[in-house]
Protein backbone atom coordinates (compact mmCIF):
# COMPACT_ATOMS: atom_id res chain seq x y z
CA UNK A 1 0.00 0.00 0.00
CA UNK A 2 2.65 2.27 1.23
CA UNK A 3 4.25 1.96 -2.72
CA UNK A 4 1.57 2.50 -4.25
CA UNK A 5 0.67 5.61 -2.67
CA UNK A 6 4.33 6.66 -3.11
CA UNK A 7 3.90 5.90 -6.96
CA UNK A 8 0.29 7.83 -7.03
CA UNK A 9 2.26 10.48 -5.21
CA UNK A 10 4.77 10.81 -7.85
CA UNK A 11 2.59 10.73 -10.67
CA UNK A 12 0.26 14.01 -9.18
CA UNK A 13 3.33 15.61 -8.75
CA UNK A 14 4.40 15.20 -11.87
CA UNK A 15 1.41 15.92 -13.50
CA UNK A 16 0.46 19.14 -11.85
CA UNK A 17 3.14 21.43 -13.59
CA UNK A 18 1.91 19.60 -16.68
CA UNK A 19 -1.72 21.40 -15.86
CA UNK A 20 -0.45 24.53 -15.35
CA UNK A 21 1.79 24.40 -18.49
CA UNK A 22 -1.26 23.69 -20.69
CA UNK A 23 -3.36 26.32 -18.90
CA UNK A 24 -0.96 28.95 -19.74
CA UNK A 25 -0.23 27.81 -23.10
CA UNK A 26 -3.87 28.54 -23.72
CA UNK A 27 -3.89 32.18 -22.26
CA UNK A 28 -0.92 32.63 -24.38
CA UNK A 29 -2.05 31.22 -27.79
CA UNK A 30 -5.30 33.33 -26.99
CA UNK A 31 -3.18 36.90 -26.94
CA UNK A 32 -1.32 35.85 -29.72
CA UNK A 33 -4.10 35.36 -31.76
CA UNK A 34 -5.51 38.04 -30.86
CA UNK A 35 -1.83 40.39 -31.70
CA UNK A 36 -2.12 38.82 -35.21
CA UNK A 37 -6.16 39.54 -35.42
CA UNK A 38 -4.64 42.93 -34.31
CA UNK A 39 -1.79 43.37 -36.76
CA UNK A 40 -4.01 42.74 -39.71
CA UNK A 41 -6.00 45.53 -38.86
CA UNK A 42 -3.24 47.45 -38.41
CA UNK A 43 -2.14 47.40 -41.92
CA UNK A 44 -5.82 48.14 -43.15
CA UNK A 45 -5.18 52.06 -44.68
CA UNK A 46 -8.67 52.02 -45.94
CA UNK A 47 -12.02 49.97 -46.54
CA UNK A 48 -15.64 49.82 -48.26
CA UNK A 49 -18.37 47.90 -47.69
CA UNK A 50 -22.35 47.01 -47.12
CA UNK A 51 -22.94 47.38 -43.46
CA UNK A 52 -26.19 46.17 -41.40
CA UNK A 53 -26.90 47.76 -37.98
CA UNK A 54 -29.40 46.31 -35.63
CA UNK A 55 -30.23 47.81 -32.38
CA UNK A 56 -32.54 46.84 -29.50
CA UNK A 57 -34.60 49.20 -27.70
CA UNK A 58 -33.57 49.66 -23.92
CA UNK A 59 -33.68 46.63 -21.78
CA UNK A 60 -34.14 44.16 -24.76
CA UNK A 61 -31.95 42.15 -26.85
CA UNK A 62 -34.21 41.43 -29.77
CA UNK A 63 -34.37 43.89 -33.12
CA UNK A 64 -35.67 47.01 -32.60
CA UNK A 65 -34.15 49.19 -35.67
CA UNK A 66 -32.48 48.39 -38.53
CA UNK A 67 -29.92 50.24 -41.04
CA UNK A 68 -28.72 49.49 -44.24
CA UNK A 69 -25.73 51.83 -45.43
CA UNK A 70 -22.85 51.80 -47.40
CA UNK A 71 -19.41 52.71 -45.77
CA UNK A 72 -16.14 54.16 -46.54
CA UNK A 73 -13.68 54.83 -43.96
CA UNK A 74 -9.96 55.48 -43.93
CA UNK A 75 -6.99 55.40 -41.15
CA UNK A 76 -6.52 59.25 -40.19
CA UNK A 77 -3.62 59.97 -38.23
CA UNK A 78 -4.16 63.21 -38.28
CA UNK A 79 -7.13 62.80 -35.77
CA UNK A 80 -6.07 62.19 -32.52
CA UNK A 81 -9.81 61.48 -31.64
CA UNK A 82 -10.92 58.28 -33.16
CA UNK A 83 -8.14 58.23 -35.64
CA UNK A 84 -10.19 57.42 -38.46
CA UNK A 85 -12.43 59.72 -41.32
CA UNK A 86 -15.58 58.02 -42.54
CA UNK A 87 -18.94 58.29 -45.04
CA UNK A 88 -21.60 56.64 -45.27
CA UNK A 89 -24.41 56.41 -47.84
CA UNK A 90 -27.99 54.67 -46.58
CA UNK A 91 -28.67 53.50 -50.02
CA UNK A 92 -25.49 50.78 -51.25
CA UNK A 93 -24.12 51.72 -54.41
CA UNK A 94 -25.12 55.37 -54.12
CA UNK A 95 -22.96 58.16 -53.62
CA UNK A 96 -25.29 60.18 -51.62
CA UNK A 97 -23.62 60.76 -48.27
CA UNK A 98 -25.99 61.22 -44.94
CA UNK A 99 -22.86 61.16 -42.31
CA UNK A 100 -19.31 62.25 -42.87
CA UNK A 101 -16.23 63.22 -40.47
CA UNK A 102 -13.30 64.05 -41.86
CA UNK A 103 -11.40 64.33 -38.70
CA UNK A 104 -12.33 68.15 -37.94
CA UNK A 105 -15.81 68.34 -38.26
CA UNK A 106 -19.22 65.92 -38.00
CA UNK A 107 -21.90 66.69 -41.21
CA UNK A 108 -25.36 64.81 -41.02
CA UNK A 109 -27.30 65.39 -44.30
CA UNK A 110 -31.28 65.66 -44.70
CA UNK A 111 -31.53 64.68 -48.21
CA UNK A 112 -35.16 65.19 -48.03
CA UNK A 113 -35.16 68.68 -46.26
CA UNK A 114 -31.81 69.81 -47.94
CA UNK A 115 -30.42 70.51 -44.84
CA UNK A 116 -27.40 69.73 -43.20
CA UNK A 117 -25.85 69.87 -39.66
CA UNK A 118 -22.48 70.47 -39.02
CA UNK A 119 -20.53 69.62 -35.38
CA UNK A 120 -17.39 70.81 -34.92
CA UNK A 121 -17.23 69.78 -31.82
CA UNK A 122 -16.29 73.68 -30.12
CA UNK A 123 -18.82 73.10 -27.55
CA UNK A 124 -18.02 69.65 -26.67
CA UNK A 125 -16.77 69.12 -23.25
CA UNK A 126 -16.47 65.55 -22.90
CA UNK A 127 -13.15 64.06 -22.97
CA UNK A 128 -14.05 61.89 -26.32
CA UNK A 129 -15.78 63.15 -29.27
CA UNK A 130 -19.07 61.14 -29.29
CA UNK A 131 -18.78 60.03 -32.76
CA UNK A 132 -19.93 56.28 -33.51
CA UNK A 133 -17.03 54.83 -35.32
CA UNK A 134 -16.81 52.64 -38.12
CA UNK A 135 -16.30 48.98 -37.70
CA UNK A 136 -12.78 48.14 -38.12
CA UNK A 137 -12.08 51.68 -36.45
CA UNK A 138 -13.86 49.85 -33.65
CA UNK A 139 -13.09 46.20 -33.68
CA UNK A 140 -9.47 47.12 -33.58
CA UNK A 141 -10.40 49.44 -30.78
CA UNK A 142 -11.92 46.61 -28.98
CA UNK A 143 -8.95 43.78 -29.55
CA UNK A 144 -5.95 46.58 -28.72
CA UNK A 145 -7.69 47.66 -25.36
CA UNK A 146 -8.05 43.67 -24.23
CA UNK A 147 -4.81 43.25 -25.07
CA UNK A 148 -3.50 46.12 -23.04
CA UNK A 149 -5.85 47.15 -19.96
CA UNK A 150 -5.12 46.82 -16.46
CA UNK A 151 -9.00 46.27 -15.95
CA UNK A 152 -10.55 43.06 -14.60
CA UNK A 153 -11.97 40.94 -17.57
CA UNK A 154 -12.86 38.46 -19.20
CA UNK A 155 -11.99 36.69 -22.64
CA UNK A 156 -13.14 33.96 -24.07
CA UNK A 157 -11.82 32.46 -27.85
CA UNK A 158 -15.23 30.04 -28.96
CA UNK A 159 -13.55 28.24 -32.61
CA UNK A 160 -16.82 27.77 -34.99
CA UNK A 161 -15.13 25.80 -37.82
CA UNK A 162 -14.66 28.54 -40.50
CA UNK A 163 -14.41 31.54 -38.07
CA UNK A 164 -13.49 32.60 -34.47
CA UNK A 165 -15.31 34.36 -31.98
CA UNK A 166 -13.68 36.86 -29.12
CA UNK A 167 -15.85 37.48 -26.11
CA UNK A 168 -15.17 40.09 -23.84
CA UNK A 169 -16.65 40.98 -20.28
CA UNK A 170 -15.89 44.11 -18.05
CA UNK A 171 -18.06 43.82 -14.76
CA UNK A 172 -19.12 46.38 -12.95
CA UNK A 173 -18.07 49.50 -15.94
CA UNK A 174 -20.11 50.61 -18.95
CA UNK A 175 -17.29 50.65 -21.44
CA UNK A 176 -17.68 52.53 -24.73
CA UNK A 177 -14.99 52.65 -27.28
CA UNK A 178 -14.04 56.43 -29.14
CA UNK A 179 -11.44 55.42 -30.84
CA UNK A 180 -10.32 54.48 -27.34
CA UNK A 181 -11.81 53.02 -23.94
CA UNK A 182 -13.86 55.23 -22.72
CA UNK A 183 -15.94 54.35 -19.06
CA UNK A 184 -19.73 56.51 -19.40
CA UNK A 185 -21.42 57.41 -16.24
CA UNK A 186 -24.56 56.81 -15.97
CA UNK A 187 -26.78 58.16 -12.46
CA UNK A 188 -29.65 56.06 -13.38
CA UNK A 189 -27.14 53.18 -13.51
CA UNK A 190 -26.56 51.52 -9.81
CA UNK A 191 -23.00 50.17 -9.75
CA UNK A 192 -23.33 46.32 -9.16
CA UNK A 193 -26.01 46.63 -12.53
CA UNK A 194 -22.84 47.84 -14.60
CA UNK A 195 -21.52 45.68 -17.03
CA UNK A 196 -19.91 45.74 -21.04
CA UNK A 197 -19.59 42.52 -22.99
CA UNK A 198 -17.98 42.68 -26.58
CA UNK A 199 -18.06 39.58 -29.03
CA UNK A 200 -16.20 40.18 -32.30
CA UNK A 201 -16.79 36.77 -35.17
CA UNK A 202 -13.42 36.94 -36.97
CA UNK A 203 -12.97 35.17 -40.07
CA UNK A 204 -10.54 32.33 -40.20
CA UNK A 205 -9.40 32.80 -44.30
CA UNK A 206 -8.03 36.01 -43.71
CA UNK A 207 -8.28 36.64 -39.91
CA UNK A 208 -10.45 39.75 -39.76
CA UNK A 209 -13.46 40.82 -38.23
CA UNK A 210 -16.88 40.68 -40.15
CA UNK A 211 -19.37 40.85 -37.15
CA UNK A 212 -19.56 42.77 -33.86
CA UNK A 213 -21.89 42.70 -31.13
CA UNK A 214 -22.34 45.12 -28.40
CA UNK A 215 -24.21 44.56 -25.25
CA UNK A 216 -24.65 47.03 -22.34
CA UNK A 217 -27.44 47.37 -19.62
CA UNK A 218 -29.34 49.71 -21.72
CA UNK A 219 -28.89 48.36 -25.54
CA UNK A 220 -27.63 45.72 -27.87
CA UNK A 221 -26.02 46.61 -31.31
CA UNK A 222 -25.06 44.49 -33.60
CA UNK A 223 -22.92 45.16 -37.09
CA UNK A 224 -21.80 43.02 -40.14
CA UNK A 225 -19.52 44.29 -42.83
CA UNK A 226 -20.08 42.47 -45.97
CA UNK A 227 -18.55 42.63 -49.55
CA UNK A 228 -15.32 44.40 -48.15
CA UNK A 229 -12.28 46.03 -50.51
CA UNK A 230 -9.64 47.39 -48.80
CA UNK A 231 -7.35 50.28 -49.56
CA UNK A 232 -9.00 51.66 -52.88
CA UNK A 233 -9.48 54.85 -51.43
CA UNK A 234 -7.58 57.89 -50.17
CA UNK A 235 -7.50 61.10 -47.90
CA UNK A 236 -9.16 63.30 -50.68
CA UNK A 237 -12.11 61.68 -50.53
CA UNK A 238 -12.58 62.51 -47.15
CA UNK A 239 -12.48 66.43 -47.33
CA UNK A 240 -15.61 67.74 -46.17
CA UNK A 241 -16.36 70.38 -48.19
CA UNK A 242 -16.10 67.74 -51.40
CA UNK A 243 -19.66 66.09 -49.87
CA UNK A 244 -21.50 69.24 -49.33
CA UNK A 245 -24.12 69.82 -51.78
CA UNK A 246 -24.25 73.47 -52.34
CA UNK A 247 -27.84 74.07 -52.30
CA UNK A 248 -28.48 72.67 -49.21
CA UNK A 249 -29.19 74.85 -45.94
CA UNK A 250 -26.42 74.50 -43.01
CA UNK A 251 -26.86 74.96 -39.54
CA UNK A 252 -24.19 74.14 -36.60
CA UNK A 253 -24.64 72.37 -34.07
CA UNK A 254 -23.56 73.10 -30.57
CA UNK A 255 -25.05 76.78 -31.15
CA UNK A 256 -27.53 77.72 -28.36
CA UNK A 257 -30.88 77.71 -29.82
CA UNK A 258 -34.23 80.30 -28.91
CA UNK A 259 -36.46 78.54 -27.08
CA UNK A 260 -39.82 78.94 -28.73
CA UNK A 261 -42.73 78.67 -25.99
CA UNK A 262 -45.56 80.27 -27.72
CA UNK A 263 -47.47 77.43 -26.84
CA UNK A 264 -47.39 78.10 -23.76
CA UNK A 265 -51.04 79.58 -22.49
CA UNK A 266 -52.55 78.20 -25.69
CA UNK A 267 -54.84 75.34 -26.42
CA UNK A 268 -52.86 72.71 -27.24
CA UNK A 269 -53.17 71.39 -30.68
CA UNK A 270 -55.49 68.59 -31.46
CA UNK A 271 -54.76 64.98 -32.75
CA UNK A 272 -55.63 61.50 -33.26
CA UNK A 273 -53.02 58.94 -32.58
CA UNK A 274 -52.82 55.02 -32.82
CA UNK A 275 -51.66 52.69 -30.12
CA UNK A 276 -49.64 49.72 -31.20
CA UNK A 277 -53.01 47.94 -31.35
CA UNK A 278 -53.63 49.88 -33.72
CA UNK A 279 -56.45 51.67 -31.24
CA UNK A 280 -57.29 55.38 -32.34
CA UNK A 281 -57.44 57.57 -29.65
CA UNK A 282 -58.16 61.54 -30.11
CA UNK A 283 -56.90 64.42 -27.75
CA UNK A 284 -60.60 65.49 -27.46
CA UNK A 285 -62.06 62.37 -26.12
CA UNK A 286 -59.16 62.29 -23.05
CA UNK A 287 -61.33 63.93 -20.15
CA UNK A 288 -59.43 64.17 -17.38
CA UNK A 289 -58.87 67.17 -15.58
CA UNK A 290 -55.08 67.22 -15.56
CA UNK A 291 -53.33 65.73 -19.01
CA UNK A 292 -49.61 65.43 -19.01
CA UNK A 293 -48.28 64.58 -22.57
CA UNK A 294 -44.89 63.48 -23.05
CA UNK A 295 -43.10 63.21 -26.28
CA UNK A 296 -40.14 60.16 -26.14
CA UNK A 297 -38.38 58.44 -28.15
CA UNK A 298 -37.49 54.89 -27.74
CA UNK A 299 -33.32 54.38 -27.29
CA UNK A 300 -33.28 57.93 -25.56
CA UNK A 301 -31.86 57.50 -22.44
CA UNK A 302 -33.29 59.87 -20.17
CA UNK A 303 -36.48 58.93 -21.93
CA UNK A 304 -36.12 55.28 -20.74
CA UNK A 305 -34.97 56.72 -16.98
CA UNK A 306 -37.87 58.77 -16.63
CA UNK A 307 -40.14 55.49 -16.38
CA UNK A 308 -40.17 54.88 -12.87
CA UNK A 309 -41.56 58.36 -12.15
CA UNK A 310 -43.57 58.55 -14.55
CA UNK A 311 -45.71 54.85 -13.54
CA UNK A 312 -45.20 56.34 -9.77
CA UNK A 313 -46.93 59.44 -10.26
CA UNK A 314 -49.76 57.34 -12.42
CA UNK A 315 -50.30 55.43 -9.01
CA UNK A 316 -49.88 58.63 -6.96
CA UNK A 317 -52.79 60.37 -9.36
CA UNK A 318 -55.31 57.22 -9.81
CA UNK A 319 -57.89 59.02 -7.91
CA UNK A 320 -57.33 62.55 -8.75
CA UNK A 321 -58.62 63.26 -12.24
CA UNK A 322 -54.84 62.86 -13.81
CA UNK A 323 -54.00 61.06 -16.74
CA UNK A 324 -50.63 60.74 -18.61
CA UNK A 325 -50.29 60.07 -22.43
CA UNK A 326 -46.76 59.27 -23.46
CA UNK A 327 -46.69 59.89 -27.61
CA UNK A 328 -43.39 58.24 -29.76
CA UNK A 329 -42.00 60.25 -31.94
CA UNK A 330 -38.20 57.86 -33.02
CA UNK A 331 -39.46 54.64 -34.15
CA UNK A 332 -42.92 52.98 -35.84
CA UNK A 333 -41.63 49.64 -35.18
CA UNK A 334 -44.91 48.19 -33.78
CA UNK A 335 -43.98 44.78 -33.01
CA UNK A 336 -40.71 46.55 -30.84
CA UNK A 337 -43.10 49.16 -29.42
CA UNK A 338 -45.07 46.74 -27.90
CA UNK A 339 -42.39 44.41 -26.87
CA UNK A 340 -41.06 48.01 -25.08
CA UNK A 341 -44.61 48.45 -23.47
CA UNK A 342 -44.57 45.07 -21.86
CA UNK A 343 -41.59 44.83 -20.68
CA UNK A 344 -41.47 48.21 -18.44
CA UNK A 345 -44.95 47.11 -17.48
CA UNK A 346 -46.38 50.63 -18.35
CA UNK A 347 -49.32 51.77 -16.78
CA UNK A 348 -50.53 54.70 -19.47
CA UNK A 349 -50.97 55.36 -22.70
CA UNK A 350 -48.33 54.93 -25.41
CA UNK A 351 -49.33 56.71 -28.65
CA UNK A 352 -47.98 56.67 -32.29
CA UNK A 353 -46.20 60.02 -33.08
CA UNK A 354 -47.26 61.50 -36.89
CA UNK A 355 -44.85 64.23 -38.64
CA UNK A 356 -47.79 66.71 -38.35
CA UNK A 357 -48.31 66.11 -34.36
CA UNK A 358 -44.49 66.36 -33.80
CA UNK A 359 -44.49 69.35 -35.75
CA UNK A 360 -47.32 71.15 -34.15
CA UNK A 361 -45.78 70.76 -31.16
CA UNK A 362 -42.46 72.03 -31.87
CA UNK A 363 -40.86 68.97 -30.47
CA UNK A 364 -36.98 69.40 -31.51
CA UNK A 365 -35.51 67.48 -28.76
CA UNK A 366 -37.05 64.35 -26.48
CA UNK A 367 -37.95 64.62 -23.61
CA UNK A 368 -40.31 67.19 -23.26
CA UNK A 369 -43.31 67.21 -21.03
CA UNK A 370 -46.79 69.03 -21.50
CA UNK A 371 -49.35 69.84 -18.76
CA UNK A 372 -52.78 70.90 -19.85
CA UNK A 373 -55.63 71.73 -18.06
CA UNK A 374 -59.25 70.61 -18.17
CA UNK A 375 -59.62 73.24 -20.97
CA UNK A 376 -56.30 71.41 -22.86
CA UNK A 377 -54.70 74.61 -22.55
CA UNK A 378 -50.83 74.09 -22.08
CA UNK A 379 -50.13 75.59 -18.55
CA UNK A 380 -46.33 74.21 -18.34
CA UNK A 381 -44.05 73.26 -20.49
CA UNK A 382 -40.90 71.26 -19.39
CA UNK A 383 -37.85 70.01 -21.49
CA UNK A 384 -35.48 67.05 -20.49
CA UNK A 385 -35.62 65.27 -17.32
CA UNK A 386 -33.75 65.06 -14.66
CA UNK A 387 -34.60 62.62 -11.73
CA UNK A 388 -34.94 65.66 -8.81
CA UNK A 389 -35.89 68.72 -10.50
CA UNK A 390 -38.21 67.63 -13.05
CA UNK A 391 -39.78 65.19 -10.72
CA UNK A 392 -40.56 68.26 -8.47
CA UNK A 393 -41.39 70.94 -11.17
CA UNK A 394 -43.82 67.93 -12.67
CA UNK A 395 -45.64 67.00 -9.21
CA UNK A 396 -45.85 71.11 -8.47
CA UNK A 397 -47.37 72.15 -12.05
CA UNK A 398 -50.10 68.82 -11.60
CA UNK A 399 -50.72 69.83 -7.52
CA UNK A 400 -51.82 73.73 -8.58
CA UNK A 401 -54.62 72.36 -11.02
CA UNK A 402 -55.86 69.70 -9.38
Amino acid sequence: MKKTSLVMNSILVLFIPVILIIGCKVEYNKNDYLRKVLGKLEHIKSATYNSTLNASAPGDTMEFRTLYSQTQEYINPIDTFIGSSFGVSQQSGTSKVSWFYDGKAEAFLDLNEKTIMIDSFETNSLPFRPITPPFFNFTKSIIKYALETKDSITTELKDFGDSIKFSMYIPYKVVEFFGKAFVTDNPYLARKDAFSKYDIWIKKSDNLPYRVRRNMPHQTTWQTAENVEFNKINIEDFILSKKLPPDFTINFRGKPKPVNDDLLGKVAPDWVLKDFNETSIALDKLKSKVLMIQFTGIGCGPCHASIPFLKQLVNDFKNKEFELVSIETWSNNITGIKRYYNNNDLNYKFLLSTVETTKNYQVTSVPIFFILDKDRVIRKIIRGYGEVTTEKEIRDAINELI
